[in-house]
């Protein structure tokens, strides 16, 4: 027999958590506390917020902490995107479209 060791009950539990993770949809106005959209984000969510005001001001109640866990955020087309550590935000189609027009 091999030394290989399978514990389904961690795999089980890994697929129970990845199915809990979701795409939350939402406006970055100001209303919501930025400790709600950290939240969102430390347990795995990915955030797509329409930004209505000044990004810079909207974000900074929880850019930085969301950053130094090891997430991403990206500003596109009027949304800000941030991402939990692990699933990483792809934009090189949107730079390969860039140098096609």
């Amino acid at each position: 027999m091999s030394g290989f060791d399978l514990d389904l009950g961690s795999i089980e539990r890994e697929e129970l958590d990845d199915r809990d993770r979701r795409v939350v949809l939402g406006i970055l106005d100001g209303s919501t506390p930025g400790e709600e959209w950290f939240e969102e984000v430390a347990h795995g969510n990915v955030l797509v917020l329409s930004v209505e005001g000044d990004l810079n001001d909207l974000a900074s109640s929880f850019a930085r902490e969301v950053r130094d866990a090891g997430g991403s955020l990206m500003h596109f087309r009027g949304f800000l995107i941030v991402a939990p550590p692990g699933i990483e935000v792809e934009s090189d189609r949107l730079q390969a479209h860039d140098a096609e027009s």
